[in-house]
């Protein structure tokens, strides 16, 4: 899952909705500090309910990463798509397109949920804004071995940023995807990558519920 499918359902929590786009944003900022169930599942009963409540998020974000990599639906649609990028972009490492296919089904379905409930964005961007990013970052120094560098300047971007509007549009998706790519010391994708996203789209909006419906197992955390 990636921010909007994880946080959507939180909007009326703000530090509930940080907490489950925390592990993403430490990815951006600091890629070897890692907050994880472990670490923030003794902050869950915290004497400060915005921590308490951040906490919450993290281990909601890993609990759903968890049945969601395991769905049929994503498991079949990561493969196709990589296997579509390496054949039409001359992929040539099985990594990097195991990692697009993986990705671009994430960011879809993002795209997606956010076509069919717009109003709801706006209320996901909302929530980010009312958190203290200090709060945060010093929440985070706390569950994890150290103080996460560059965190509380982050999450005010992120808000003003708004870069989920552009998994809408192909081109612009294509920008984001090679900051991605960038980040994790990739290659970048060349233009043809683009002609690949329509059909993907309709895939991605076909399989939508499959992808959101947990195991019956993992129904609740």
């Amino acid at each position: 899952m990636n921010f909007f499918a994880h946080g959507h359902r939180f909007v009326d929590m703000p530090y509930m909705v940080a907490g489950t786009a925390l592990p993403d944003w430490l990815s951006v900022v600091d890629r070897r500090l890692r907050v994880r169930t472990r670490h923030a599942a003794p902050h869950v009963a915290h004497d400060d309910p915005r921590v308490a409540a951040l906490a919450r998020g993290v281990v909601q974000h890993h609990f759903d990463d968890r049945w969601f990599h395991t769905t049929t639906a994503f498991l079949e649609l990561s493969f196709a798509f990589a296997q579509r990028i390496r054949h039409a972009v001359a992929c040539d490492n099985g990594f990097r397109c195991g990692f697009l296919g993986h990705l671009l089904v994430e960011l879809l379905l993002d795209a997606e949920l956010i076509a069919t409930r717009p109003e709801q964005l706006d209320a996901y961007y909302g929530a980010v804004q009312r958190v203290d990013p200090e709060l945060v970052a010093t929440a985070v120094g706390g569950m994890a071995t150290r103080p996460p560098n560059g965190l509380a300047q982050l999450i005010p971007h992120f808000s003003t940023e708004r870069f989920l509007l552009d998994y809408s549009d192909d081109e612009r998706l294509c920008v984001r995807i090679n900051q991605v790519m960038r980040r994790v010391r990739l290659p970048p994708l060349p233009t043809s990558f683009a002609l690949l996203l329509p059909d993907a789209r309709c895939d991605v909006r076909q399989r939508k519920d499959e992808l959101l419906n947990p195991p019956n197992s993992e129904k609740t955390e």
